[in-house]
């Protein structure tokens, strides 16, 4: 389900290099996969948002803090997919995202990959309007047994919703940003970033492999800590924390993203010469104008006034 990107004359500024990227490789070679990420927010009681360190060992921005995310799988993009999803046709999806079908695997591929990675799912049992809620010790280890089931590749996480009778999310996962991994790291992704509310009734746990610690953080104080490398991040990450942190909750956040459309876009810019937080600069910036519209390619829908 790979789309034509435009993506020439970039580079990456992320100033630091991913201890997991090493290697000889053709940079001009490497294709750009799909890919889909999602914050999830909590109000606690003021508003957080749920990030994960990278593994080290990672190919791909390893000791990096991100979002739960991942690649867009083959099975994402099935039929059997599609049906999966409550409140969210394909014909809808690919609408918001500006293609021409198969938009709805990004939603799949969020999902699943938030319960891979973060233990959290977004599914709701049928005729049910509420989350499901997995904080009973039964019902907690038979998803721990899909989760690492799902994570060994011995059970398809479509497969494990339809046993369950579960219906993903389709109405409350929203579309807020797209960016395309610049040229250089071995890995290249064009990824759909979305937002969500922490689910009830569920504690969010990292799998350990492709993640190895899972924090609740203040916009704010994550962008502090990336200022001094305490924590490494993308320009991506970074960009969609000082959005976020424009919001004093989940409810303000969720509404701008709920009614954000494509008059809404802003495509992001690099200062020259600057690294860290500070290099990015968005349209009401005075210097946007003169900041670099090709370092990054990153498109963010989601306004801090709500109209």
């Amino acid at each position: 389900m790979q789309e034509e990107t435009s993506s020439e004359n970039l580079k990456a500024s992320t100033g630091t290099a991913s201890p997991g990227s090493g290697g000889d490789y053709d940079p001009e070679s490497i294709a750009i996969r799909t890919a889909a990420t999602v914050l999830i927010l909590a109000d606690r009681p003021d508003l957080q948002v749920l990030m994960l360190k990278r593994n080290s060992r990672s190919v791909f921005v390893g000791d990096m803090w991100v979002f739960p995310g991942g690649g867009v799988d083959p099975g994402d993009a099935s039929l059997q997919a599609d049906a999966a999803v409550r409140g969210l046709t394909d014909i809808e999806a690919s609408s918001t995202l500006d293609i021409e079908s198969g938009g709805i695997a990004f939603w799949v591929a969020a999902l699943r990959e938030t319960f891979e990675e973060a233990g959290l799912l977004l599914a709701r049992p049928k005729g049910k309007a509420e989350l499901i809620d997995l904080s009973s010790a039964p019902i907690e280890a038979r998803f721990q047994g899909y989760r690492d089931q799902i994570n060994a590749g011995s059970l398809d996480f479509v497969e494990a919703m339809r046993t369950e009778n579960l219906e993903l999310d389709g109405t409350d996962v929203h579309y807020v940003a797209r960016w395309v991994t610049p040229l250089g790291p071995p890995r290249r992704y064009d990824t759909r970033f979305f937002v969500t509310a922490m689910p009830n009734g569920q504690t969010p746990l990292h799998d350990n492999d492709e993640a190895v610690h899972d924090e609740w953080i203040r916009p704010s104080d994550a962008l502090k800590r990336n200022e001094t490398d305490e924590m490494l991040m993308m320009t991506p990450t970074i960009s969609m924390l000082q959005r976020l942190a424009r919001f004093s909750s989940v409810k303000e956040a969720m509404a701008s993203a709920e009614k954000a459309t494509q008059a809404d876009d802003e495509a992001v810019r690099i200062r020259y010469g600057v690294e860290g937080p500070n290099r990015i600069t968005w349209p009401e910036d005075p210097d946007y104008e003169d900041s670099d519209p090709r370092a990054e390619d990153g498109t963010v829908r989601w306004p801090s006034q709500i109209r």
